[in-house]
């Protein structure tokens, strides 16, 4: 019998010396795995925990508008820029009520009508006259509304010629409201009015804007080893609740935070990503103000006819001013129309059509096209390397629909580049090192003649205060300015904000009006400087195709044939002597 034991002591006395010679060897195999085992471990932990235990979501308090440490102080211009502005895009705001308005006193579109005013000399329209419409609101039990505050779209459009127009908006704050259309093409002319957000509704969106900054929210990968933790992170974060792991930007003082892991340091951060959506924002009767087709997005009819014939342009110049109501001057001119389908813009720049492959070739050959920004210039990216076989893309290896992006034409000497901005940005995963701020990007380009930089920075922007916004541009503006100062011949070329599809859910988050309120402020800044625009809002608000947050490609072409007739504008024809 002890025979035996001593037989069996020696057989396992060589396994565990061989375990133990092959673990030696194979420490670092191991070791990796091991991490990985217990980090995977780690993260399914944390998911269980996180189903039956809230995420550490922070609780604001919600009587302030700003978080006390959100950025650094403005100096006295920026302030009083920042005033300018903010008075721009101020919206009237209904009475106040002691207690919620019942949905019956809103505004219905269904109820509201409008009527198509008679010019001086009748009901006769030419081209280059101004077409006047007046909308009167109503509430669901059909009685006259008395305040203003309605968000509503216009577009003048004709389906047989392919032709469209954004008509200009001007709230008379008593209930009515005048629309402008310029009458732009001889033919049949139909009217089209919406109610994308009732008053009442866009008090809500308002308050939400001020009061929320955390609606969405961020997260953050921390990892060491086989340790790894995930924490809320966002521009702005209660900083009593836990410690704070502060990322704000060394060059433009952007802030951002993470609430710091309870067991590793800040500098373990490995990614960035979208957290998610807070529910339960808002009270049951708020949340009636907010029904698709009910008043989201809902078409209000004519008293009478919504359409009107237009001649040929008068000849005689006789002034034909609706009577009726003398609105307020136009404050905001279009900046072009469809016809057959194709954009013109009134601008004085000619449109080209790049049809072929060859011609977008054609058109880039030399150039480094930077693009940074949110999925909507992305879309551009995508757009070019598909309508232009010879960009090849370059595989990065970056995540799909984040990256950075380069595609490279090596016959033609073409460079095409994406990089999505700093945050926020609500993409999947984002690597820390691959999150910049576009201002810093701009700081270590080169430029000149042959650099291109396309710029589109909003749809992220949605869901905090304006002056969050205003902030960023700011940067940029700056940024843009130095860099043509030391490369007078940079092409600088700025993608607006456009429509998109909402419904309840998306409107509290990235409704058309916050949407319209950042296009606002962008346009103003950046007027004066000597930069380009693509007018994606106009060109989504005139276009008969569904709104899309990314938009259908018919008008991403005649986007990208905007953007490409800057870089090779038509040559003039020399006068002949």
């Amino acid at each position: 019998m002890c025979r035996n034991l001593s037989k069996y002591a020696l057989i396992f006395l060589f396994l565990a010396l061989s375990g133990l010679i092959f673990l030696l060897c194979n420490i670092h195999t191991v070791e990796n795995w091991n991490c990985h085992t217990i980090s995977a471990l780690y993260q399914l932990q944390s998911r269980i925990q996180s189903s039956f235990i809230p995420v550490g979501i922070p609780n604001f308090n919600h009587s302030r508008t700003f978080c006390a440490h959100l950025g650094l102080k403005p100096s006295p211009e920026d302030e009083l820029e920042e005033r300018y502005l903010l008075d721009l895009i101020a919206w009237p705001v209904p009475p106040s009520h002691s207690t919620p308005i019942a949905l019956r006193r809103t505004s219905d579109p269904v109820h509201s009508l409008f009527a198509i005013l008679p010019t001086k000399a009748g009901r006769e329209w030419h081209v280059g006259d101004q077409l006047e419409v007046l909308v009167q609101m109503h509430d669901f039990q059909g009685q006259p509304k008395h305040y203003g505050g309605d968000f509503l779209l216009a577009r003048l459009h004709s389906p047989e010629l392919g032709a469209g127009v954004a008509g200009i908006v001007l709230d008379h704050k008593n209930g009515f409201y005048s629309v402008l259309f310029p009458l732009l093409w001889v033919g049949s002319a139909q009217v089209e009015i919406t109610m994308v957000h009732s008053s009442e509704a866009v008090t809500v969106l308002r308050r939400l804007r001020e009061e929320r900054p955390d609606r969405v929210f961020f997260k953050s990968l921390f990892r060491l080893g086989f340790l790894s933790e995930t924490t809320v992170c966002n521009m702005c974060l209660p900083p009593d609740q836990q410690p704070l792991c502060n990322y704000t930007d060394l060059h433009t003082g952007e802030p951002w935070y993470c609430y710091k892991p309870k067991m590793l340091s800040c500098d373990t951060r490995i990614n960035h990503a979208k957290g998610g959506y807070l529910k339960h924002l808002i009270t049951n009767k708020e949340a009636l103000l907010f029904q698709s087709g009910v008043n989201i997005k809902v078409p209000i009819h004519a008293s009478g006819t919504d359409r009107i014939n237009v001649v040929p342009s008068r000849t005689d110049k006789v002034d034909a001013e609706s009577s009726s109501i003398n609105p307020e001057p136009i404050k905001l001119a279009p900046s072009g129309y469809y016809y057959e389908d194709s954009w013109r813009p009134l601008g004085g720049v000619t449109m080209r059509q790049f049809n072929e492959s060859s011609a977008i070739t054609q058109c880039l050959k030399n150039k480094v096209i930077n693009m940074y920004g949110d999925s909507t210039v992305r879309q551009w990216f995508e757009y070019l390397i598909a309508s232009a076989p010879e960009l090849k893309e370059f595989n990065l290896h970056s995540p799909k629909n984040v990256g950075p992006f380069m595609a490279v034409d090596s016959t033609h000497n073409i460079l095409l580049m994406y990089r999505c901005h700093g945050p926020p940005i609500r993409f999947s995963t984002v690597m820390s090192s691959e999150l910049r701020y576009i201002s810093n990007e701009l700081d270590g380009l080169s430029g000149g003649p042959n650099t291109v930089v396309v710029l589109s920075i909003w749809a992220h922007f949605s869901t905090f205060p304006v002056e969050v916004y205003i902030r960023r541009l700011r940067h940029i503006r700056r940024a843009l300015v130095r860099l043509m100062d030391r490369a007078p011949g940079t092409l600088v070329v700025i993608r607006s904000a456009n429509l998109q599809a909402v419904d309840q859910e998306v409107s509290l988050y990235n409704s058309d009006w916050y949407s319209l309120q950042l296009d606002r402020v962008l346009r103003a800044m950046f007027k004066g400087l000597n930069v380009l625009q693509v007018d994606a809002w106009q060109m989504s608000v005139a276009h008969h195709l569904p709104h899309a947050l990314h938009p259908p490609p018919a008008i991403v072409k005649n986007m990208i044939d905007m953007f490409l007739s800057y870089i090779c504008p038509e040559k003039k024809k020399r006068q002949q002597k």
